[in-house]
């Protein structure tokens, strides 16, 4: 039987304390709601890093269950997201459901985040104009931008004056902080930067969160081993939506 799960400590007990289905759950807040069957667990939050998000975990059957009964009471704009084989099989039971990227989470098991140097800092609000600027020459793709919501607050390298690198607090749940938005000015590249700034930001997230994680493009491997080699994990997750979904 489907039950509802209504604290985070349930929704903890129920996942294992998967990181991101925890992230996905944002700590029952902000109208996120969680279910259980078995051994699957799905937690769903509204306009989670733009989307409207299920984390998903568990064994597939259970899960698409489970998936069918969230989007009945949400409506279809939610995307699963999980480990890449599970929403593949969930996608597969579910009509008018697709895989529609593939990508990865990482994430630094607790107690794991590096020690940060005193390179960077929190910017200030008033920073914003140079951060989007940045974003926009550097990395116009980037999820997290100054002044949408979740995006809670950015830290930057300064050199000579000139901001030379940026990273956020992006949609960071209560028990689990968000790494994004992550640039390095051209001019700067290749001073192991994006490095530093990550290493400080991830810290932090840990102080504030308990842990940090982060979400990365398969295909840019000079993020991959950047995050390698401050002792992210990587796990392969996919994302799944309906074709009546945004």
């Amino acid at each position: 039987m489907i039950r509802e799960l209504h604290t985070p400590d349930q929704v903890r007990a129920a996942c294992g304390d998967d990181d991101l289905v925890m992230w996905a759950a944002r700590g029952l807040a902000r109208g996120s709601r969680a279910w259980a069957l078995g051994d699957a667990v799905v937690t769903a939050s509204p306009r989670l890093a733009r989307r409207d998000r299920l984390g998903v975990s568990g064994d597939a059957a259970s899960a698409a269950l489970l998936v069918r009964h969230a989007l009945g009471e949400l409506g279809p704009s939610f995307h699963p997201v999980g480990d890449t084989e599970l929403i593949a099989q969930v996608a597969a039971d579910i009509d008018g459901m697709e895989v529609a990227g593939e990508f990865s989470w990482m994430s630094l098991p607790p107690g794991m985040a590096p020690t940060p140097g005193d390179h960077a800092a929190w910017l200030d609000p008033a920073e914003d104009a140079e951060v989007s600027a940045l974003l926009g020459r550097s990395a116009p793709g980037s999820y997290a931008v100054p002044g949408l919501p979740g995006v809670r607050r950015w830290a930057g390298i300064r050199i000579d004056g000139r901001l030379a690198a940026v990273a956020a607090d992006a949609w960071s749940a209560p028990d689990v902080g968000l790494l994004g938005g992550v640039a390095t000015a051209g001019a700067f590249r290749g001073r192991g930067l994006a490095g530093r700034l990550c290493r400080w930001v991830a810290w932090h997230l840990e102080k504030d969160y308990g842990r940090a994680a982060l979400m990365v493009d398969d295909d840019n491997p000079a993020a991959l081993a950047v995050y390698g080699r401050l002792g992210f994990i990587r796990r392969h997750i996919a994302a799944a939506g309906t074709k009546d979904g945004d």
